[in-house]
C-alpha cells in the first residue's frame, strides 16, 4: 500500500497546545499586571502629600481625583495574577492560593477605605476599612502560599522555580515587620516603607514569572 504522509497539524499533541496557551495566557497577564501597576503609582504619585508617606490604598480613597482610575488599576492587576494562576495551573493543580489572592485583591480595589486607612486599635474604622483592610492581608498570604508552591512545584522550570523562591525569601521578613509595625505603631513612615517594599516584590514577582513563562513555556 502507498505510503501516506499524515498532516504535521495532526501530531501536534493536546500536551503541546495546552504548553502553547499557557503561554499567550502568561504574555497577557504580564501586560495586564504591568498596566495595572502603572497606573496605580501614577495615581499614587497624583495624590496630594508625598507618594511615600500613608498607605498606598489611600491613593484610591473615594474623593480623591483619580481614586477611580488607582481601583481599576489594583483590579487589573488582580485579573493579571489570576490569569498567571491560570496559565501555571496548565503544569500544576497547585495553583490555587495564586488564583484566591486575585480574588482578594479584586475585593480589595473594589472596596476602598476611608481617608487615611485607619485601622483598629488605633483609629475609629468603618466597615468598609475592615472588609479592604482583611482583603488585603488575605491575597498577601495567598500570594505567599503561591510563592511556595511553585517553588517547590517540580513541573515548573526551575528558572520560575528560583524567582519564586527569591521572592518568598523576601516576603517573609518584609511582611512580619510590615505587620509588627502595624500592630504596634500604626500608620507612619515605617509602614509606608515596608508596605512599598512588600508590593514591589510581590508585583516584580507576578511580571517576572508571567514574563518567564510567557517566553519559555514549560512542557506539559
Amino acid at each position: 500500500m502507498p505510503h501516506r504522509t499524515v498532516p504535521a497539524a495532526w501530531l501536534e499533541s493536546p500536551a503541546a497546545e495546552r504548553g502553547q496557551g499557557g503561554s499567550a495566557v502568561a504574555a497577557v497577564a504580564g501586560c495586564a499586571s504591568l498596566v495595572g501597576v502603572l497606573i496605580m503609582l501614577f495615581a499614587l504619585v497624583a495624590a496630594p502629600g508625598s507618594w511615600l508617606l500613608g498607605y498606598i490604598s489611600e491613593a484610591g480613597t473615594p474623593g480623591l481625583p483619580l481614586a477611580a482610575p488607582y481601583r481599576a488599576g489594583l483590579v487589573l492587576l488582580a485579573a493579571g495574577a489570576g490569569l498567571l494562576g491560570l496559565a501555571l495551573r496548565r503544569r500544576s493543580r497547585l495553583l490555587a492560593p495564586l488564583l484566591g489572592a486575585a480574588a482578594f485583591a479584586a475585593t480589595s480595589g473594589v472596596v476602598p477605605c476611608s481617608s487615611g486607612c485607619p485601622l483598629p486599635p488605633f483609629e475609629p474604622t468603618t466597615a468598609g476599612d475592615v472588609v479592604h483592610a482583611a482583603a488585603t492581608i488575605v491575597a498577601a498570604v495567598l500570594a505567599l502560599g503561591a510563592m511556595v508552591t511553585v517553588a517547590l512545584c517540580r513541573a515548573l522550570r526551575p528558572a520560575v522555580r528560583r524567582l519564586a523562591t527569591a521572592a518568598a525569601a523576601l516576603i517573609v521578613p518584609l511582611g512580619a515587620a510590615l505587620g509588627a509595625v502595624m500592630l504596634l505603631a500604626g500608620r507612619g513612615p515605617a509602614s509606608a516603607t515596608l508596605e512599598r517594599l512588600v508590593v514591589l516584590v510581590g508585583v516584580g514577582w507576578i511580571v517576572g514569572t508571567s514574563l518567564l513563562t510567557a517566553l519559555a513555556p514549560d512542557p506539559a
